[in-house]
């Protein structure tokens, strides 16, 4: 098993790194070198790793990402069940597609409704800016709905039509993201109490603040 991101890239100057997350971006990568590294991290699913035309990037996350991301998903799963929406869980699992040379390790990633090949929604805690463009991996694998946690608060994008829609992001071919303020998938979600208790330390009184959210009306 990996142990280190050192010894994974077998890089001596990572050592010297003082920075929890660590960090890794190396390009001319091919396809099949990418997948090579996917199956050597098989049993060791700390690192993320991400794929865009022949560059790869790997992060080690810090323990503070780690506990923003367990926080996020423990309360995004309460109100799934308080609301009664049907939710797959999907995790960090790997999404990928070779024809379009991109591919991708959300923090958590939902299907809503029902189970599909790729995510409704894919959401990415941010601690070390990446090079990467996340939204475009994310766009050329088909996901609906993509939400960033940076600096304590949401950015959330949703994927639109560019032919029919003259405020979405430009991107080579027709689709691209448009920056929202609520989700579209998931209307009831009051995004600003989430934001709240997300940054809440104690897990217990993220989840009582909430709860009591639900409850009082902040959500309709």
């Amino acid at each position: 098993m990996v142990s280190s991101l050192k010894e994974l890239i077998d890089e001596p100057e990572m050592g010297h790194n003082d920075d929890p997350e660590e960090i890794f971006i190396r390009s001319g990568v091919s396809w099949e070198n990418y997948e090579a590294l996917l199956t050597k991290l098989e049993d060791n699913p700390h690192y993320r790793v991400t794929y865009l035309d022949g560059i790869l990037e790997i992060v080690s996350p810090s323990i503070r990402h780690e506990k923003i991301k367990t926080n996020l998903g423990m309360l995004l799963e309460r109100f799934f069940y308080s609301k009664r929406i049907r939710f797959i869980p999907m995790g960090s699992f790997t999404f990928r597609n070779k024809a379009k040379k991109a591919g991708a390790e959300p923090d958590e990633c939902y299907c809503i409704g029902e189970e599909k090949s790729i995510p409704d929604l894919a959401i990415e805690v941010v601690v070390t800016s990446s090079n990467l463009s996340k939204l475009e991996i994310y766009r050329r694998l088909g996901v609906t709905e993509v939400w960033f946690w940076e600096r304590n608060e949401f950015k959330l994008y949703h994927l639109r039509d560019n032919s029919q829609n003259d405020k979405a992001t430009v991107y080579p071919d027709t689709y691209g993201y448009e920056q929202i303020t609520k989700s579209e998938i998931l209307p009831q979600l009051d995004i600003s109490l989430l934001e709240r208790c997300i940054s809440i330390s104690y897990s217990l009184q993220a989840i009582d603040e909430f709860e009591q959210g639900l409850s009082s009306g902040l959500i309709d």
